[in-house]
């Protein structure tokens, strides 16, 4: 059987195996708030669920591709984005307790007003509808060049077959095939580091000693992420969602253990990319170290692919479904739950048949959200509802500053790769702590 034909068994064999294996929603709590027989998720179940649905096709890729390109260094910037799990678990944990609060959307409605909620239900749809497309064409890479036939048909039929089981069960189907998901990532990861270091002369120490820990060679990536960390948790409900599911001190558990179990594997994934840049490797890091290693190994890790893009989908499905029947108060049915979820398949999938330049002006970037940040962090000081607007606004902006190239040179303090994103942000976050606490400012005087 040709490789082609294994990656087509994997994809139609596993999401059956998952549809079959996941839980019936029979409530709207089930399906909303995966709680199952009247149960919340387990520290050991909702650590799994957030580490898997963070690790989706894209960031491994992206993963192994700045190992390749930095060493090890590139793997340790792309795990600081990892932060996100403990600031928000923290705030999170907080905001619950002291706060009394039992979501995001409640919290602004109460601080700032429903259209404030309204607008950060925009931004987080933006980001549901974004995972969808970029997820799923990592995956129809692996099966056909873009806009061959094999490509979309790959794209559409794992698209379909992972919203069949999440239409089963909602985000108890989710975090119960999360589990699942992250053994299946776990065991796959840990061959194809056993294979990679039983190579002669590839060494846990060259590893260690690859890269160099400069600003042009991944600390201006890794700065970005850590201070992208105090906003980017915020608006992916992905995440959010899975905090307000268990008493607070089982979800803070979780929260940062999740901090460092996902940080490790980003890491660990990115040791693919360091051994491609030890062979002498060119391109997509895992595809070419795939390849050197045979049709087995290339299909373990499509499998990882497989396994990741998957989990970020069906997470994707549930959240927003929740948005639109429970946080925006549409009508908390199921029926209404699984209709969104079938919208956001279509709405998800039509930008793939565009140009490639609209998918990257439709993007909402982590700095586009970094006005999110002081909301947040923030969230026990007293603000007029004109703090909201402007943080969100000015971090809006320098947003579309870095999308469309318009840093001045001279606001950029470092050289390399991501020196503009490092400052974009820098500048970017001063200026929205700024403009949120002026008003209060204004007040006190």
């Amino acid at each position: 059987m040709s490789t082609l034909m294994w990656q087509w068994v994997l994809i139609i064999g596993s999401s059956l195996i998952l549809f079959l294996l996941s839980p019936l929603a029979k409530s709207t709590d089930d399906f909303f708030k995966a709680t199952h027989r009247n149960k919340a998720p387990n520290v050991f179940m909702l650590t799994g669920s957030l580490v898997i649905s963070w690790i989706f096709a894209k960031s491994i890729t992206n993963a192994a591709n700045l190992g390749l390109e930095f060493g090890i260094v590139g793997g340790v910037a792309y795990a600081g984005y990892y932060l996100s799990f403990a600031v928000a678990g923290i705030l999170i944990y907080f905001m619950r307790k002291k706060g009394g609060f039992t979501s995001l959307h409640q919290f602004l409605t109460t601080r700032f007003g429903k259209n404030a909620m309204r607008v950060f239900s925009i931004l987080i749809s933006i980001r549901l509808f974004n995972e969808v497309w970029s997820n799923t064409m990592v995956i129809g890479s692996y099966f056909g060049a873009v806009d061959t036939e094999a490509y979309y048909a790959a794209i559409i039929v794992f698209s379909l077959l992972t919203l069949a089981y999440s239409l089963k069960g909602g985000l108890s189907s989710s975090i119960f095939t999360d589990v699942i998901q992250m053994g299946l990532f776990t065991i796959l990861l840990f061959v194809v580091l056993s294979n990679i270091y039983s190579v002669p002369g590839f060494t846990v120490s060259q590893t260690a000693s690859s890269g160099i820990w400069s600003f042009e060679t991944g600390l201006n990536l890794l700065f970005a992420a850590l201070i992208q960390s105090f906003s980017y948790p915020f608006h992916d409900p992905v995440l959010t969602d899975r905090a307000f599911l268990s008493s607070p001190r089982v979800t803070l558990k979780s929260f940062l253990w999740a901090s460092v179990l996902g940080g490790a594997c980003i890491i660990l994934f990115s040791i693919v990319g360091v051994y491609a840049q030890a062979m002498g490797m060119q391109g997509q890091a895992a595809v070419e170290v795939g390849k050197a290693f045979g049709t087995v190994i290339l299909l373990i890790i499509n499998f990882i692919m497989i396994t990741s893009a998957a989990s970020t989908l069906d997470s994707t499905f549930s959240s927003f479904s929740k948005l639109v029947a429970v946080d925006l108060n549409w009508g908390e049915s199921i029926t209404l739950g699984r209709i969104a979820m079938g919208v956001l398949v279509i709405l998800g999938t039509i930008p793939i048949f565009l140009d490639a330049k609209i998918l990257s002006a439709t993007t909402i970037s982590g700095t586009m959200v970094i006005g999110l940040t002081p909301v947040f962090l923030f969230w026990k000081l007293p603000a007029p509802k004109i703090s909201f607007y402007l943080s969100v606004g000015c971090g809006l902006l320098f947003g579309f500053l870095l999308l469309f190239d318009l840093i001045p040179k001279n606001w950029i303090l470092t050289q390399g790769n991501y020196a503009d994103l490092l400052w974009v942000n820098i500048w970017g976050i001063a200026s929205c702590l700024i403009v949120y606490l002026i008003p209060s400012w204004i007040k006190l005087w």
